[in-house]
């Protein structure tokens, strides 16, 4: 058995008694924002995950020095 139409207004309404619908749009509001920073910094993050590193390609490396001296 799932939550009905009917249940999830009777509990809407009875958290809109406790905490006020001011604070409410104070919750929603803080919460979409931290939602959109978070979607934002993972994009961000995996953009940087799939580009090379700038300024070597991976398959050179330093210079080894060699001594042909006897």
């Amino acid at each position: 058995m799932g939550i009905g139409v009917s249940e999830l207004l009777i509990v809407l309404a009875i958290v809109a008694l406790l905490f006020g619908t001011k604070k409410l749009r104070n919750i929603g509001t803080d919460l979409g924002a931290a939602i959109k920073s978070f979607r934002k910094a993972t994009a961000e993050s995996e953009e940087t995950a799939d580009a090379p590193p700038s300024g070597s390609d991976p398959g050179t490396g330093p210079a080894e020095k060699r001594d042909d001296r006897p």
